[in-house]
């Protein structure tokens, strides 16, 4: 891959990261119960938002190498140990995405099945079919990648 597109591809990641980040940041001084708190209550008293920030940690995780991905194919440096456990690393971080998705979901399902709990059903299958399809790709591709990493270290 030549650097240019690669380096592209890198700032798209990054600006992904810092708007998730900022979006996490500023979404609950918006939320009802939160218009007049003081940021020690919003950030501090609540368990749900300590959880959405622990399961965040594996999307940052599968960003940033995303981005360490994205620099060895601009270094042409593909078929590498490296981008393998690259690779290997996003899978699994989708797959944590999706247990710390599908917990809350199946609570809320089952605690509380009298609510109204649409949009967080829906938001919560949005990004688990989003992880899903991520980790599923990233399996694929980590499956050819090995392949040819096998074939390579073979002919050296």
């Amino acid at each position: 891959m030549k650097r240019i597109p690669s380096l592209f591809l890198q700032v798209v990641v990054m600006l992904i990261g810092i708007g998730v980040l900022a979006f996490m940041l500023w979404e609950p001084h918006l939320e009802g119960r939160n218009a007049h708190a003081t940021l020690f209550e919003i950030y501090f008293n609540d368990l749900f938002l300590a959880y959405a920030y622990t399961a965040s940690i594996a999307f940052f995780i599968a960003l940033y190498q995303a981005f360490k991905l994205l620099g060895l194919a601009g270094r042409n440096e593909v078929f590498s140990q490296s981008s393998l456990k690259a690779l290997r690393t996003m899978k699994y971080c989708a797959l944590a995405l999706i247990g710390f998705v599908a917990a809350p979901l199946a609570y809320l399902l089952v605690v509380r099945p009298g609510d109204d709990i649409a949009g967080g059903v829906a938001i919560s299958l949005l990004i688990i079919i989003a992880s899903a399809i991520t980790a599923a790709a990233a399996s694929v591709l980590e499956r050819i990648l090995q392949k040819a990493v096998d074939i390579k270290s073979d002919s050296i």
